[in-house]
Formats: structure tokens, sequence, C-alpha cells
């Protein structure tokens, strides 16, 4: 009976899982969606539970394809969402709907905060996502709930307690919390215990760490043996680039789902980056990364989709943008749909269309949605190189790799090589690696990498092209500065 082993990825909008064999071949892929919980403006959240039974979904529907008829589940692992808080109590039972990673509601204990640490705490910047924030809103607002709280977990370290019974989080998902000392791999005392939180840290782990078998009621559920290993996981981010081969220093990733991330591979576990640039720890040991994030990447192509061209497919609005051209006819769109992350760090900056006028249609909107998307992202690789960082070539995953004209308009815009992979599957691709690693079928992460790794093309960047769209990129960086102030009054006046 040949052997596979399975990646789970916890996402936002869905829980992605995929099956592989010894030879890195995806065999099948199944995704559940997941409902996002929006009671209030800036809140976010979602049911824990439904990412464990979305998980089992999952898990059962691969079992049943016929794709994989006798082959034998040997291990899993996860990835999932980063910062989102999971709040459990005595008996290991969620306390309220998990906080998600893009919630804006802590702005308040941001600033405090910053007035007691600093505008950067463990080497990141202090902001709404990360759960630090999330930890002390809970405990300033709902105390009756805090009182009962005895450990808190992120997303996908949920979801694999559930399968084991075993409490722990690994370094790249602890890294990502505001608590954890990144160089020394461990929980920062002064700062949890400042804050109360020491108490509720769980025990903290390697991404690659072998963390018990399934149990047996979970094992009979989904009729597999006892005996399948699960491994630790990584953080979404983390994990994305181990299933795109960003493992090594200098190795970059650009990958655009709901967010956008721009992620350079680094072996220093220290450093201050500057302009809201993050500094988390790799899944691989003795590897770090430095990682720019935008809120709204993804989110912006959805929201003009169901907005502007609701009857076109993603696809087609793509094939709009590419008759419109270079620049938008003189549009420029910021993608502040939910405040911003790098390098702004404002929960309450918003989007806007800068240029519109009668002489523009559908296909220079769609385009400037784009342009405006990879901007944003650029803006990173920008500050990124203001630290010597040395980007050249970087590989692309996510939905911004699906279309070649987007990907050269990376190339252009990035002004570096841009790798398109044969078979993108994202953080649960890094998943199933770990658990590949784990299970013994390689003896270290370059052998796997390169047998599970390949390229399909590579898109060349145009010095023309680049030069011409760093004069609208010059524009495009005045736009935050000139709205930020205007739509907080905006802001003070609709709510």
């Amino acid at each position: 009976m040949k052997e596979i082993v399975l990646g789970i990825d916890i996402g936002t909008s869905s829980v992605k899982a995929i099956a592989i064999n010894k030879k890195g071949d995806v065999l099948d892929v199944t995704s559940e969606p997941i409902h996002v919980i929006n009671q209030q403006t800036g809140f976010s959240e979602q049911n824990p539970e439904d990412w464990f039974e979305a998980s089992k979904d999952c898990i059962k529907y691969l079992l049943n394809s016929e794709k994989l008829a006798d082959m034998k589940v040997k291990g899993i692992s996860f990835s999932g969402q980063m910062h989102s808080l999971v709040l459990l109590d005595h008996q290991f039972q969620p306390l309220r709907n998990a906080i998600l990673w893009n919630d804006t509601r802590s702005t308040f204990q941001c600033e405090q905060i910053k007035q007691q640490f600093g505008e950067y705490v463990m080497d990141n910047p202090v902001l709404e996502g990360f759960t630090l924030t999330k930890l002390l809103w809970v405990k300033e607002n709902e105390p009756l709930i805090w009182s009962k709280a005895n450990v808190f977990l992120l997303p996908k370290d949920y979801v694999r307690f559930k399968f084991t019974d075993t409490i722990n989080m690994e370094y790249s998902d602890g890294s990502s919390t505001l608590l954890m000392d990144i160089a020394n791999k461990c929980w920062n005392k002064n700062i949890c215990e400042y804050y109360g939180v020491y108490q509720l840290c769980p025990n903290l782990i390697e991404s690659q760490d072998f963390v018990g078998y399934l149990n047996t009621s979970i094992a009979e559920e989904l009729g597999l043996d006892k005996n399948v290993a699960v491994y630790a996981g990584g953080g979404d981010n983390a994990c994305g680039a181990l299933g795109a081969g960003a493992i090594s220093d200098g190795d970059t990733l650009c990958s655009i789902g709901t967010s956008g991330v721009i992620l350079a591979c680094d072996s220093e576990n220290t450093g201050t980056y500057g302009h809201n640039i993050h500094h988390f720890n790799h899944v691989l040991p003795q590897k770090s990364y430095a990682m720019g994030v935008i809120l709204a990447a993804g989110d912006s192509l959805k929201w003009f989709q169901k907005n502007i061209t609701p009857s076109l497919t993603y696809s087609q609005i793509l094939g709009e943008a590419k008759q419109s051209s270079l620049g938008s006819n003189g549009l420029i769109y910021a993608p502040y749909l939910s405040g911003e992350r790098t390098p702004h760090g404002d929960s309450q900056i918003r989007g806007s269309f800068i240029g519109l006028s009668h002489m523009h249609n559908n296909k220079d909107m769609a385009r400037a949605v784009i342009e405006g998307i990879t901007f944003a992202l650029y803006e990173s690789i920008y500050y990124l190189r203001k630290n010597d960082k040395k980007i050249k070539e970087m590989i692309s995953i996510g939905g911004g790799a699906k279309s070649d004209f987007w990907l050269q308009l990376q190339a252009d815009i990035f002004n570096a090589k841009v790798y398109k992979l044969k078979h993108e599957e994202g953080p649960s691709m890094g998943a199933a690696m770990i658990a590949a690693k784990g299970v013994g079928w390689f003896n270290n992460v370059a052998e796997m990498v390169q047998q599970f790794i390949q390229y399909d093309k590579v898109f060349e960047p145009s010095v023309e092209r680049h030069m011409q769209y760093m004069k609208y990129f010059a524009i495009y960086q005045k736009v935050y500065d000139e709205t930020k102030e205007i739509t907080k009054e905006l802001l003070k006046i609709s709510h």
C-alpha cells in the first residue's frame, strides 16, 4: 500500500487540504468554506469549531476519493492564519469566538502598549492584528471570560489539539504574537508578566516536531489508523514559503490571497526593519523572515468584482484590465479597504480612486485595482531593499500567480524576475512537506524542496516599463499622506 501525507491549511475564507505522495505529486485537493462573523465595524471573528469540522470534512472527502484508493495516510500537519486569538477554559473549550488577524477593535490597546514599550515590541510593530492586543482587549472588555481563561492558541494549534489532545504552539506562530523572544525562541517573561498573560502561554515547540498520534475517537470517525503521526506545522506565511521553496537567505516570496505578503528569508533571528515590516521565525530551525503585509490584496479584487463588475469572473476582470494601458490611463487605486499594515500601520485609513474622470471605464478601474495592489506590495520591497535586502528575483503564489498578465506586471513593478510554480498549493503544501519530512521520506529539507518544487515560467522585468511605473508609484506614495486625515474625518461622522 502506497503512503501519502496530508497538509491542512486553516484559512480565513476556507479550510484547504491536500494529499501528496513521496514524489511530491498532489494527488487530490479539497476545501470547505468558513463563515466570518462581522458583528460590527472592525470586528472579525470565527467559530473555532467550524475549523475543526471543516478539517474533518476535508479529510473525509480525500479518503473517499478514487484518486487515493489503496493509499495509506502516514502523517498530517497543519498551517493556519496567523495572530488570530483562541481562548480556552480549563476544560479546553473555547470561551468565545476567535478574534481574527484582520480584526481592528484593539486600537486603544495598541496605544497602551506603545506608551509602555514603544512602537516596536519583539522586533515587530505594535498593530491591531497581533495577538497580544486581542488578549488585552478581552481582558479589559470581557472580564468574566478573562477570569475563566486557561490557555490561548492560534487557529491551527487549536485544530491540532482537537486531533491529538496535545496543547502547544510552534515558533513560527508564537513569534507573531508580540509575546515571544524571536532570537531566543521563548516567551518573553517581562512582557508576558507585565500584561498578566504569562499563565496563558502554551508550551513552545519546533514546527517540525512530532506532537502525537490521532486520538482514538478522531481516528475512528475518519476511518484512519490511530498511528497516523501528527506534526506541529506552522503559520500560513511560513508554510507558504516552504511550499514555494523559499528556504534560503534572500529567497523572496510574493503571496496574494485575501491579504498580500512580501516575505524575504533570513538566517538572522533578530532585527527591526522599521516601516511596519514584521520579523518572524520560519518553520525551519535557525531561519527567520522579514515580511510586509497589505490587508486588502485579493480582497480589493473581490470588492471590485462584487460591486463594480458582478457579471464578470476574476479571470474576465483580469482580461479587461489587460486592455487598459500602463498607468490605467492616469487612474490610481489605494487598496486601504480595511486600513493598512505595511508601511503605514493605520487601521483608520480607507481606500480611494485618485484621478477618476469621464474618460475612465471598467477596464481602467480594473487595471488600477491590480496596479494599486502591486504598488502596495512594492512598498515592502522598496523598504526591504533600503535595509540591504538584495531582491532580484522572487516566487509568486496565490491568486496573483494565476494570471500571466499580473505576473508580468509584478515583474515590471518589482523590477525583479518572477517565478511561477508548476504546481502551487500555497500553505497547505508547506504543511504537507512538514509531514513528509516528519515521517522520514527525506533526510533534509533542501532535498525535499528539490524533489517537490518545480517552476513553470519566469517573467523578466522590463526596465522601460519599470521606469514608467515608478512615475505612477511616486504619486501613489503621496495618496496616503493626502487622504489619511480626510478618511479619519469621514469615519467620525459616519459612525
